[in-house]
């Protein structure tokens, strides 16, 4: 095990500050997260080192399309997340056994992404289950790699405190945030989290770093035009190129509802689209809503095949109006 930061101690137990939640902790007793554990008077990472899944992905699958669109990237995680999330995707990874996972250094995590590149090394995505509840290893990891050349991607459920996003903050180059709905009371039923941290969140890692955000519809629950235009105005007003991927739901973990119409995701889109530059489609393969078109002349920017992408921009703008098309890494 590994000291956790961000916590205090107290009598009896301790105070964990990580993330909304300011779990309180004695006995042995393990957080909300199931990865930090009070000893004796102090807090431990159960996860520090332990990565349960690694893979070489496209940058897409994060999702991220307006940065580096076709890189690979280093991608890994382990188990544990501050949320319950009744459709979780990867519901089996974060409830896992974190001990029971690889142990790798910052250092050895560092040198696999060094050396499993595209055909070049290129970065490091953090996903899979929540980074913020392997906040002492990805730090370290994240500033080992920012020394090396390499980028840091996080994928996150947004849900932390301010001090240690801060701490994040210089070495993480683009983030992919859930905003799960735009309305507090689906966080408390089917989350178990709020949502106002997490809008907090994004307003301060978009002041300084790259932003998409991707919001899964699920029908009946958060698939209003009303709560998608609400969506669409707070991301505007931060700003409104950036990027939004609007993802259709299938069922998973405790959720059997069907999936969400196409029909449904594509109104969803044009609401969208009233206030932002650039909604996606995810989930829905095949779909013209993943290309990249240009809102100045609606000229392609970037075609979408999968994860194959084509690339119709010369040094980030339009071809045919020359607006900038605000892609880092074009």
């Amino acid at each position: 095990m590994h000291e956790a930061r961000y916590y205090e101690t107290r009598s009896p137990g301790v105070l964990c500050r990580l993330c909304p939640h300011f779990c309180r902790l004695q006995d042995g007793g393990t957080g909300r997260c199931g990865v930090r554990r009070e000893v004796a008077g102090k807090l431990y990472s159960l996860n520090y080192g332990r990565c349960a899944a690694m893979a070489l992905d496209p940058i897409e699958k994060k999702p991220l399309f307006h940065f580096y669109p076709g890189r690979q990237i280093f991608s890994i995680g382990t188990s544990g997340c501050n949320l319950d999330c009744g459709f979780c995707q990867n519901w089996r990874l974060v409830k896992g056994d974190p001990v029971a996972a690889k142990y790798f250094t910052p250092a050895e995590m560092v040198e696999a992404a060094l050396l499993y590149g595209d055909p070049e090394p290129f970065g490091i995505a953090y996903t899979y289950a929540e980074p913020g509840m392997w906040f002492e290893f990805v730090l370290e990891t994240a500033r080992l790699a920012k020394a090396k050349g390499l980028k840091n991607v996080l994928v996150t459920n947004g849900f932390l405190n301010q001090e240690p996003l801060q701490e994040l903050l210089p070495v993480i180059d683009a983030f992919n945030i859930d905003v799960k709905a735009f309305q507090d009371e689906y966080y408390r039923r089917h989350c178990a989290g709020r949502l106002s941290p997490v809008l907090r969140y994004v307003e301060t890692a978009a002041a300084s770093a790259h932003v998409e955000l991707t919001y899964l519809v699920v029908p009946g629950l958060n698939d209003s035009e009303e709560e998608v235009a609400r969506f669409a105005d707070w991301a505007a007003s931060l700003n409104p190129a950036m990027p939004v991927h609007l993802t259709r739901y299938f069922p998973q973990h405790r959720f059997d509802l069907p999936p969400t119409p196409v029909g449904v995701m594509e109104k969803l889109q044009l609401v969208a689209r009233q206030k932002l530059d650039y909604v996606y489609l995810g989930n829905v393969p095949g779909h013209s809503g993943n290309n990249t078109f240009c809102p100045g002349c609606g000229n392609l920017l970037i075609e979408r095949k999968g994860y194959t992408v084509k690339r119709g921009t010369k040094s980030g703008a339009c071809l045919h109006c020359g607006r900038p098309a605000a892609i880092i890494g074009v």
